[in-house]
């Protein structure tokens, strides 16, 4: 990644209409709101039903989401989430497998899933108006799509906020091929947590757009202003808003323990709790193991507002792979972790009882979970490990496998993605304007397109494509990657996967605020 050093100034178009960003075609109350919308109410086919190849494996598993009432460690929340736990329950298949999973939506609103990182077929991409018709509360949906590539993935759903609540779990897809050259596997998702704490995600957007947000989005957003507070900034600086929020910027975190924060101002929710495979630090998760055993874990950032950056306690970390695909392997202390992304690290086990850290970064407050190899007392909940201020791995440093890279090809065309927003009134934009009223990008079929992704904020946006993995200048493939205010990069994707599908922010607020944009492939 190469900062952008001479970059036009932030783009800071007016606006007078909130559209819902995850919904992705608004319904007629969006039409009513706006005299010439972009995208209008549509109603979708039926997606067809796959057969499997003969030989091939269906894997099959019913998901229900729904209100529910969890523990989280000492804290109990009403919340949504995919049966009653948090995260849901973990789906896994091999690689050329077949997945079928229908939903029951027995929430009071409409909902979708969306497989974040799997280049599915386009109709099962799970975005309401553009790929499906949204599923209605009491009706169910089924999901078929082929996994073809082996990685730590996860799902959740592209309407509002919801993601913000507790409706996301993770999904493995294995190499059948890949040698088992450790002793055990964990699957490690972060979250920051905030819904059934006095208030909710839709309650937060609101307070956030000054309560211009209601009811414009698919899933009937607003349930009425929390109050002001937000400070006005037209470069992206924010003043948080949470549960609590007392004007406090959160600015205790991960500066680099103490440095220069290479993300600038990271997030606008003050959140309450952060979680360990929804678990806070008083009562957490406690992964077991023997002396001496080398373990995979697989980290999952399913935050909505929160880059963590991660340790383990008394051991270094052997990062492996970023969004499902290979690197050269790379020694670490920690790691930042954006939005969306998830990496794989290895680790050999010392003797005794070691944190895994996960400090939010730009805010105050950790979420951890404990490794027990043997005897010992547990480090107070707050506790920092020293790996923190030793080598701390960005991702997009990282090389790529050899198997994990494009073949060499210039790029036929280039689109742009200029991102840019403020705080008030709270909008966030892709090439100058909000979701639905920006112009989609339009693909080429059997293209190498070049996506060149300029921040005119000073915030960190991660970035992600649908439908598609691109490779970074280095190769290095991601299907999300962190963008560092007023910085640019440049991605390279093939066009290979007809559809019409997204790019988007992964902090869900600026999503669903407008920084969103389609990209269609030309009928």
């Amino acid at each position: 990644m190469t900062d952008s050093l001479n970059l036009p100034q932030p783009v800071t178009s007016r606006r007078t209409l909130l559209l819902g960003g995850l919904a992705a075609a608004s319904t007629l109350a969006l039409a009513a709101c706006s005299k010439d919308p972009i995208v209008s109410a549509r109603s979708i086919a039926t997606a067809p039903s796959l057969t499997p190849a003969a030989g091939q494996k269906v894997v099959t598993r019913s998901l229900v989401a729904k209100p529910t009432t969890l523990d989280l460690g000492g804290v109990t929340v009403d919340t949504w989430a995919y049966g009653n736990t948090v995260p849901g329950p973990l789906l896994r298949a091999n690689a050329g497998d077949m997945l079928r999973i229908p939903l029951d939506n027995q929430l009071p609103e409409d909902t979708t899933i969306h497989w974040h990182g799997i280049r599915l077929r386009n109709v099962a991409d799970g975005v309401p108006g553009q790929t499906q018709n949204p599923i209605k509360p009491g009706s169910s949906y089924t999901y078929e799509f082929i996994a073809p590539d082996p990685g730590t993935y996860f799902f959740h759903p592209h309407v509002g906020v919801q993601f913000d609540r507790g409706l996301y779990a993770p999904l493995i897809i294995d190499d059948p091929a890949e040698p088992r050259d450790y002793d055990a596997e964990w699957v490690v998702v972060l979250d920051d947590w905030i819904d059934g704490t006095g208030t909710t995600p839709d309650e937060v957007f609101a307070k956030l757009t000054g309560g211009k947000g209601a009811g414009m989005s698919h899933g009937g957003m607003g349930h009425g202003g929390m109050g002001g507070g937000d400070e006005s900034s037209k470069s992206g600086k924010t003043g948080k808003t949470g549960e609590g929020d007392t004007g406090e910027m959160g600015h205790g975190g991960m500066g680099g323990m103490g440095g220069k924060s290479p993300f600038g101002d990271a997030g606008d929710v003050v959140y309450p709790h952060y979680l360990v495979n929804g678990r806070t630090p008083a009562d957490p998760e406690v992964l077991s193991a023997k002396p001496g055993q080398r373990v995979r874990i697989r980290v999952i950032n399913a935050g909505a507002d929160t880059i963590f950056t991660v340790a383990l306690g008394g051991h270094e970390m052997r990062v492996i792979a970023t969004d499902g695909w290979p690197v050269k392997p790379v020694m670490t202390d920690a790691f930042h972790i954006g939005m969306g992304e998830r990496y794989d690290v290895e680790v050999t086990l010392g003797d005794g009882v070691f944190p895994l850290v996960a400090v939010p970064f730009g805010k105050k407050g950790v979420a951890r979970a404990l490794v027990r190899t043997g005897p010992g007392r547990a480090p107070a909940a707050d506790a920092i490990p020293a790996e923190f201020k030793r080598r701390v791995l960005l991702g997009t440093d990282l090389k790529p496998a050899e198997s994990a890279r494009l073949k060499p090809k210039d790029p036929d065309d280039q689109q742009m993605l200029h991102l840019s927003g403020q705080m008030r009134p709270y909008s966030w934009e892709i090439n100058g304007k909000p979701f639905g009223k920006n112009t989609p990008l339009i693909l080429k079929r059997g293209n190498r397109t070049r996506l060149q992704m300029m921040n005119m904020t000073m915030m960190t946006h991660p970035m992600h494509l649908h439908g598609h993995t691109f490779a970074l200048p280095n190769g290095l493939r991601k299907d999300t990657v962190l963008i560092k205010p007023m910085g640019s990069v440049y991605v390279d994707f093939d066009a290979d996967n007809p559809g019409d599908w997204m790019a988007h922010c992964h902090n869900i607020y600026h999503a669903e605020a407008g920084m969103m944009i389609a990209l269609n492939y030309a009928k």
